[in-house]
């Protein structure tokens, strides 16, 4: 199945629905979830993103069918996959699409995540040329496999 890539402009009902699906990964999780950082391209202000809401949970180590799978099931995620480094929940909050990531604190798609996201931030002009190439290569390749 083809799908169409939809890039929106930034809104900044994102974060405020970050933060709230955040606190409630949090209350589900407790001390499991070292943290809870929202990343991806919602997470940068200002430049177009697809309209799903990233969120990272960095853990000590994972397993998700003991201590991730069922509190983020309860909060309406389903269980999608798992690989080496990283396993992924999807679901929605108020309408939005909204992707889990768990990945252990020490690896290397937390850093990368994260560094990314902030350097982003504090570098607009980045910033501009990263939505610039996204807009570039959507167009090139409008359609994926689903």
């Amino acid at each position: 199945m083809l799908r169409v890539i939809e890039f929106v402009q930034h809104d900044p009902h994102w974060r405020e629905l970050y933060e709230t699906v955040a606190a409630a990964i949090q209350t589900a999780l407790g001390s499991a979830a070292v943290s809870v950082d929202h990343v991806g391209s919602t997470a940068i202000p200002g430049i177009i993103a697809k309209p799903v809401v990233d969120v990272l949970i960095l853990v000590a180590a994972y397993d998700p069918d003991a201590r991730y799978r069922d509190p983020l099931a309860s909060l309406g995620y389903s269980f999608d996959h798992r690989d080496a480094r990283h396993v992924f929940f999807t679901g929605s909050h108020e309408g939005t699409a909204v992707h889990v990531h768990v990945v252990e604190t020490d690896g290397e798609d937390a850093r990368a995540m994260i560094t990314f996201r902030d350097y982003l931030r504090s570098h607009a002009d980045e910033a501009r040329r990263y939505e610039e190439l996204k807009k570039e290569l959507g167009g090139q390749h409008s359609d994926v496999d689903a």
